[in-house]
């Protein structure tokens, strides 16, 4: 009998070891997909269309977060990307918009641009690209400096996706603007694979094109009832978007930016690069970071409620089910690969869906106007403005020091002049969001979204359901409510199947990683690992 119980102990602890070996080993290759401007509660809106093997595996199959948000206010693309690749918030990162201007010289500064960089040759690409303004390491950074054998790769529609995802280790892609060709920046590379470079020749991706996008199941199974550009629909009442430009997708980058063949192309593509370079094939592990650009594009296009933000969704699903089916073939353990699904932002109701008088846009223009014109009453007419970006205007310092006008005040008068404008729900200088510390509430996440260096002079917050106006935009993500902050947090190893209430920082994704693979997390992030995963 004694013999039979510690032959039934040894047994269920050699189990237990076993398990516990099997989560300690170090994964082989970690993939990132980052879908863009989606939202946790659209994955449930939608859930009965999808397939078991796509959003739902992550959903039901990994461990979800249902509470996962961006902690700051400038829930700006740039600055959602940079939050999840370093691991903190846009006021250590630094990477608060796409461009802002120089407090010292008033000139215009863009994240990305650098003469001394160039598109790599055979691509046609163009822009001139770097990561040089990026001032905190991103998690491929880590996983490059801890290992300079790994392989850590960035494939992205736009090229800010791609570079601030990458960081500056590694490679990124992205689509240059004439034929949707992958190209990349001489700041990673002098020339492109041979593979790339004839998967360019070949031109692949104008094999997913859509000539007529029609939905992909039957109008009865959609939720959503706009329309602009799907056809075919029948059997269903619907209203007609009339505010959208009908001729985006006639490009062939239109084709890969607003419509669903962008998510297949970019997929596609990831496989390649995964099989062709051998990701996740030795000790070494690698990183590839997928994102999504395309669904941010219709998101922003059409609306989260047009039937074409839903009919991406249903054939992205479809997309990811194929991948990562042909991902899990290349491997012989599913513990070897590790995927992640979250988004840099999810999006704003969509400013006049069926009229809602709540939902507005407000004019930046007229603003700029008004307060200039609110200084030059005051201290003699000048360009007291310099632009508005990232929720901010900027002031033209030159001019204010040239007129020795005490620049504090002058921050102080506008936000409170500004308070006056339809649409706004506060003003804050960056006099008080530098010298005050706000502890909670709206203030505090505009604090965590400034950055003394390239933040403006006064931070606009609107109201929720307005957002700023843009030519041929439904629905923006800088709104920094909550349907602009709550996105879908996934991690999916094999078996480990969990649902979690908590609420978590979106900024614990890349210290999570780092915890996995047994590496230093990203010098500035300001997370811990998730409890899920450690030991």
């Amino acid at each position: 009998m004694r013999r039979l119980i510690f032959h039934t102990l040894s047994i269920v602890v050699i189990t237990l070891l076993s398990i516990t070996t099997t989560w300690a080993d170090k994964p082989r290759l970690v993939v990132n997909i980052i879908v863009g401007s989606l939202s946790d509660s659209d994955l449930d809106r939608y859930s009965a269309n999808f397939s078991d093997g796509g959003f739902k595996l992550l959903m039901e199959s990994g461990v979800r977060y249902h509470n996962a948000t961006l902690d700051y206010a400038n829930t700006s693309t740039a600055a959602g990307l940079a939050t999840i690749a370093t691991g903190t918030e846009p006021a250590t990162h630094g990477v608060i918009g796409t461009h802002w201007w120089n407090y010292v010289d008033g000139s215009y500064v863009e994240l990305l641009a650098d003469n001394k960089a160039y598109a790599v040759e055979p691509s046609t690409g163009t822009g001139k690209f770097s990561p040089h303004r990026l001032s905190c390491p991103t998690l491929s950074d880590m996983v490059m400096m801890h290992n300079s054998a790994s392989k850590c790769c960035t494939i992205a529609v736009d090229p800010l996706s791609a570079i601030v995802l990458a960081g500056k280790h590694g490679i990124a892609y992205w689509a240059e603007g004439n034929q949707t060709r992958w190209t990349t920046s001489s700041a990673y590379c002098q020339n492109l694979p041979k593979w790339v470079a004839e998967y360019n020749r070949e031109g692949q991706n104008n094999m997913y094109h859509i000539k007529r996008w029609r939905p992909l199941y039957g109008a009865k199974h959609y939720t959503n009832s706009e329309v602009a550009v799907l056809e075919g629909i029948t059997g269903k009442t619907t209203t007609l978007i009339s505010d959208v430009n009908l001729n985006l997708a006639n490009s062939d980058f239109g084709k890969m930016c607003y419509t669903p063949a962008g998510n297949t192309m970019l997929l596609k593509f990831a496989f390649q690069y995964i099989t062709k370079e051998s990701l996740g094939k030795d000790e070494h592990p690698d990183v590839i970071n997928i994102s999504l650009d395309t669904a941010r594009y219709i998101a922003e296009t059409y609306g989260t409620e047009s039937m074409e933000y839903e009919d991406m969704l249903y054939r992205l699903d479809k997309d990811i089910e194929d991948f990562l089916v042909r991902l899990y073939a290349q491997f012989k353990h599913k513990e070897d690969i590790v995927v992640t699904l979250s988004s840099y932002h999810g999006t704003s109701p969509s400013y006049n869906y069926k009229g809602d008088t709540t939902r507005e846009r407000f004019n930046i223009g007229q603003m700029e106007v008004l307060v200039n014109a609110f200084l030059g009453a005051k201290y003699g007419s000048d360009k007291y403005i310099l632009g508005f970006a990232n929720k901010a205007l900027y002031f033209n310092h030159t001019l204010l020091n040239s007129k020795r006008l005490d620049i504090a005040t002058i921050r102080e008068e506008v936000a409170t002049f500004l308070l006056q404008m339809r649409g706004v729900s506060s003003a804050i200088s960056s006099t008080a969001l530098r010298n005050t510390y706000f502890g909670a509430g709206r203030s505090r996440l505009m604090q965590q979204s400034f950055y003394p260096t390239r933040s403006g002079d006064v931070i606009i917050d609107l109201l929720p359901g307005w957002i700023f106006e843009r030519e041929e935009i439904r629905s923006s993500s800088d709104g920094g409510y909550n349907y602009d902050r709550n996105v879908p947090l996934m991690i999916y190893r094999g078996g480990k199947s969990q649902q979690v209430e908590r609420e978590v920082s979106i900024s614990a994704l890349a210290p999570t990683l780092s915890y996995i693979l047994g590496i230093e997390r990203p010098w500035a992030s300001t997370e811990s690992a998730l409890y899920e995963f450690r030991k």
